[in-house]
């Protein structure tokens, strides 16, 4: 039986971000990710009738008969979530944190693709996979990843992106556009996500708290690692150590941001303190030139 808390947050979800697809993401989606709506399926001998700018002729060449090129009306696609539940994203210092974030962009990606009939998929993971939910249509099974995405309890700590890659090239056969929502604070899997992207279409929507680039002053604080528990005391008075601890942090995502496009992965940046549509608008928007 699920709480009624939990119930009512679900339908929050539910109406803000199918409202949100609704409202401004109408057609954007299909644009971007359903191409022209047809596929190819096959080559057959060319029949009086058949358009002739249907015919193959690499095929026709080899086998000095005339073929064509078959196609058919273009499936609906595989939409994957592969959602980061690791303790560094079970923080928050604004109004949410990065595991509430990722959630709803779960729920809008989740309303998107059902809305297109497509298929929509979850992998939760940490240093482990938690959870997989097969890719399935339907309004109920998206409440279901919302549910999931929102109040799964993860085992695991630390961060595996390639297990979860691995996971997703292992369970989905077919090329699938796999949203990868993460910190991305972790490393070793440059070579996974390259892998992955040249089977799928891999987007990798990176989520970031303000105080993970800036502390405030306000003396002596305690703090521990997410992941490892390992604890720690700072001096957020000193404004030297601030200075450094900001251009670390921008260091690392000029890092993230530089790996990302050294092996043409797409990218979301949304932060836990910014509206995060805008960023979607753009994403769509800039899929929308590249297929003009």
């Amino acid at each position: 039986m699920i709480p009624k808390e939990v119930l009512k947050r679900i339908r929050h979800i539910q109406i803000t971000t199918s409202r949100m697809v609704s409202d401004v993401f109408a057609g954007q989606y299909q644009s971007v990710f359903k191409g022209k709506g047809m596929e190819f399926d096959e080559v057959r001998e060319y029949h009086p009738g058949d358009d002739i700018k249907s015919i193959d002729w690499n095929v026709t060449a080899r086998t000095g008969h005339p073929y064509v090129k078959k196609f058919v009306e273009e499936r609906e696609l595989t939409v994957m979530l592969i959602l980061d539940a690791s303790m560094s994203c079970h923080f928050g210092s604004v109004k949410q944190m990065k595991s509430q974030l990722a959630a709803e962009l779960c729920s809008v990606l989740a309303f998107s693709a059902v809305r297109n009939n497509d298929r929509i998929g979850l992998i939760i993971f940490t240093d482990r996979i938690e959870k997989f939910v097969p890719p399935r249509k339907g309004l109920r099974h998206v409440l279901r990843i919302i549910r999931e995405a929102l109040y799964y309890q993860p085992q695991g700590r630390g961060t595996d992106i390639p297990l979860a890659l691995e996971h997703l090239n292992r369970f989905t056969r077919r090329k699938a556009i796999s949203f990868v929502i993460s910190d991305f604070f972790a490393s070793g899997f440059k070579r996974f996500l390259s892998i992955a992207n040249k089977r799928h279409d891999i987007i990798a929507l990176t989520i970031t708290d303000p105080r993970e680039t800036d502390l405030p002053d306000v003396g002596i604080l305690k703090l521990n690692d997410a992941e490892t528990g390992e604890e720690f005391t700072v001096d957020t008075s000193d404004a030297s150590f601030r200075q450094s601890y900001r251009r670390d942090s921008l260091q690392r995502i000029r890092e993230r941001q530089k790996l990302l496009s050294s092996i043409n992965v797409d990218k979301i940046d949304v932060h836990t303190d910014v509206p995060y549509v805008k960023e979607l608008i753009k994403f769509f928007k800039m899929r929308e030139r590249r297929l003009a």
